[in-house]
C-alpha cells in the first residue's frame, strides 16, 4: 500500500524549507542516502553538496548543521509514524489488537513511496534503528528541547500510551511504556544484526524477534493479573 503524505515539520530545525525549492527536496533525499550508506559519523554537507551537484554553501542555506539535518528527517519519520498509527487503527476497536498493530509499525519498514519526496524507506528505517538517538543523547539537549523539535516524537509516544491505558486504564506507567517501546524497538533490531550475543534471538529476522520480544514485554508489562 503507498501513502502520498506532508507535514509541516518545526520551522526551529531549519533555516529554509527543503521543501520550498527542488534543490531542498533533493538535499533531504540524498541525504538519507548518503547517511545511510556513509553512517552520521561519517557523512558531511560537503560531501552532500557533491551529490546534489551543489555548492556547501547551498547546504547551510537549509540547515545549520548536520545535526538539524538529521533531526529533520527522524522529525518527517516521527510525524509519519503517528500518521499511520492512526490510519492503521480507525477500524480496529480491540484495544489488544491496536497494540499488535502498533507494534507490527514499529518493527517493520515504512511502506513504500511515502510522502510526496519519494524517500528511500529502507534507507530511513536503517537510519531510525541506528542514529536516531543520536539527535537527543546530546549534552544541550536541553536547549535545543526548548524550540519543542521533539514534539512529532513526543506526540506518537502520546498516541501509543493511549492505547495502552484503553487496554489497562490502571497501568501506571503508560508513557513510559511507549517511549521504551520505540526505543526498545530499535535497539533489539540493531543488536540483532551487529551484537547478537546482546539478545536472545536465535537466528529469526530481526524483525521478527524485535515483534516477539516487544510483544511479551508490553502485554506481560499491563495485563492484569487474575
Amino acid at each position: 500500500m503507498e501513502f502520498h503524505v506532508s507535514f509541516h515539520l518545526n520551522e526551529k530545525v531549519y533555516l529554509k524549507d527543503p521543501e520550498s525549492s527542488e534543490v531542498g527536496k533533493q538535499l533531504v533525499k540524498n541525504a538519507i542516502d548518503l547517511i545511510y550508506e556513509l553512517g552520521f559519523e561519517h557523512f558531511t554537507f560537503k560531501k552532500l553538496a557533491v551529490q546534489v551537484n551543489t555548492t556547501e554553501a547551498t547546504v547551510y542555506r537549509y540547515f545549520e548543521n548536520k545535526h538539524r539535518l538529521l533531526l529533520y528527517i527522524l522529525n518527517w519519520y516521527w510525524s509519519y509514524m503517528e500518521f499511520l498509527v492512526m490510519f492503521k487503527l480507525q477500524n480496529v476497536t480491540d484495544p489488544a489488537q491496536k497494540l499488535h498493530v502498533i507494534i507490527a509499525l514499529l518493527t517493520h519498514e515504512l511502506p513504500q513511496s511515502a510522502g510526496s519526496m519519494d524517500y528511500n524507506t529502507k534507507y530511513l528505517n536503517q537510519i531510525i534503528i541506528s542514529e536516531s538517538s543520536k539527535v537527543y543523547l546530546v549534552k544541550d539537549v536541553t536547549e535545543i528541547n526548548k524550540s519543542e523539535v521533539f514534539k512529532p516524537y513526543k506526540d506518537l509516544c502520546t498516541r501509543i500510551a493511549q492505547v495502552i491505558s484503553e487496554y489497562n486504564p490502571e497501568y501506571q506507567f503508560p508513557r513510559s511504556l511507549s517511549s521504551t517501546l520505540i526505543e526498545t524497538s530499535h535497539y533489539q533490531q540493531f543488536f540483532s544484526t551487529f551484537l547478537p550475543r546482546l539478545t536472545d534471538n536465535q537466528g529469526a529476522d530481526q524483525r521478527i524477534f524485535a515483534t516477539n520480544f516487544l510483544t511479551d514485554l508490553l502485554f506481560k508489562a499491563i495485563t492484569k493479573a487474575s
